[in-house]
């Protein structure tokens, strides 16, 4: 008995030193500066759009339920979650007993015709768009783009000339073919592609695993940002072309290096309201998810390179810190924790399935 209450007493000692000691990470240092990662937490596969001198954030969400997280901030460094794009996962019959690691992969969000969109695959049924007038407000129901199993990662693109495309990649889980990108033809509304695609860019050679493509066009090039070499050691690729077809040159802008931010990729690229240009991605720690850090962006001979290129070879390496990309903003992160003052649970709470009346 007394060496029952000795071990319960000791939990109890290192619960309150823990409960003392623990603290949530600020990405802002509160002096101009900030330090990576922006987000210590999971959010996997972001993408951000800038929208005047807001920028929204998604991420995927797998099978968590509501799904699709919306997040905001007006620096790129303190984030502040305000809402899901989905509140349950279709086909409803299939999300409705919990699962993992299927559902909803690498969504893109974008702004167009004063509606904000995102697209995101499901590798066993298909490419899927949301969209709304408000982020902050009720999201349309999924519309199905394009059926087939291991389609991924979409993103769309709207051409000066109000033509629309969209580029995705496969998943060799589910499709007898990976480490292509392929961009289809899509009706202006962006609700339906409009033919069987066209292969833009083959990475077996030497790109593996090519995938999560972010569409972007800039002085006449059109950019495919992609990353590359799986999630835990890959990199971050760039293809350019004039043509939006091809053929794309190549180029690799993020690695590790000699940093010790392994796999820094996938995500999106940003102008601030300030013109200087960033870079969003995800690093993998395993049981912690993929965390979010952020680059500053420079240009040369149109190229980007990102991060600092500490050992001098060409390719950018993730910064551990600097300074902050907008200043006057004050110092928030996403909830973390509950205290259930309230009748309705926050909007950090996620389930393994779709909501179940009883």
């Amino acid at each position: 008995m007394k060496t029952a209450l000795t071990i319960i007493l000791c939990l109890i000692e290192l619960s309150v030193t823990w409960a003392q000691t623990s603290q949530v990470w600020v990405a802002d240092q509160g002096d101009g500066t900030y330090k990576n990662p922006v987000l210590y937490a999971d959010y996997s596969d972001p993408d951000v759009v800038r929208v005047g001198d807001d920028f929204y954030m998604t991420a995927s969400s797998f099978t968590a339920v509501p799904g699709l997280p919306i997040l905001h901030s007006k620096d790129l460094v303190n984030w502040e979650l305000i809402n899901h794009a989905v509140q349950e996962i279709i086909p409803t019959t299939v999300f409705n007993v919990p699962q993992h690691g299927n559902g909803i992969w690498a969504p893109s969000i974008r702004y167009h015709h004063d509606e904000f969109y995102i697209y995101w695959g499901d590798p066993d049924f298909g490419i899927y768009m949301v969209k709304t007038k408000s982020p902050y407000g009720e999201w349309e129901k999924p519309v199905l783009v394009m059926e087939g199993k291991g389609l991924i990662d979409p993103c769309p693109f709207w051409d000066e000339d109000g033509k629309a495309y969209l580029v995705h990649a496969y998943a060799g889980s589910r499709a007898s073919v990976k480490s292509i990108l392929v961009i289809n033809k899509m009706n202006p509304e962006g609700t339906k592609v409009l033919d069987k695609g066209k292969v833009v860019f083959d990475g077996h050679d030497a790109h593996p695993t090519v995938e999560g493509p972010k569409f972007y066009k800039r002085s006449g090039y059109y950019y495919i940002f992609a990353p590359a070499g799986g999630v835990a050691t890959g990199w971050q690729l760039v293809l350019r072309s004039k043509n939006i077809y091809g053929p794309y040159e190549e180029k690799v802008v993020l690695e590790q290096g000699s940093t010790n931010i392994n796999g820094p990729h996938q995500g999106a690229w940003l102008d601030s309201p300030n013109g200087e240009d960033w870079f969003v991605h995800f690093q993998d720690v395993d049981a912690y998810g993929r965390i979010v850090h952020l680059q500053p962006v420079s240009w040369k001979n149109d190229w980007p390179t990102m991060g600092n290129d500490f050992d001098k070879n060409g390719i950018g390496e993730p910064v551990p810190s600097f300074k902050k990309p907008i200043e006057g903003h004050k110092i928030n992160t996403p909830i973390e924790s509950d205290e259930f003052n309230s009748d309705r649970l926050g909007l950090q709470w996620q389930w393994q399935a779709n909501p179940q009346v009883t």
